[in-house]
């Protein structure tokens, strides 16, 4: 897993439906760019939609916090 992420994103701390947020952090994260997404479940909706749009993935869980580490697919 990247040690440090350049943009950290906590859907936690999102009104509403997060989805939006998410995408906005996908369109600007630059070609070598990580995006850090912290979550309180499992995101596995997302993983299609990620797949869909060129990035890879990598999924750790830490106590009750899940972070998916998003970078654009090579």
């Amino acid at each position: 897993m990247p040690a440090d992420p350049d943009v950290r994103l906590d859907a936690r701390t999102i009104d509403g439906e997060p989805f939006g947020d998410i995408v906005d952090a996908l369109d600007d994260l630059g070609p070598e760019e990580t995006l850090l997404l912290v979550n309180g479940f499992e995101p596995e909706p997302l993983y299609g939609v990620l797949e869909e749009r060129g990035f890879d993935y990598e999924t750790e869980r830490a106590g009750n916090e899940w972070r998916v580490y998003v970078t654009r697919a090579e």
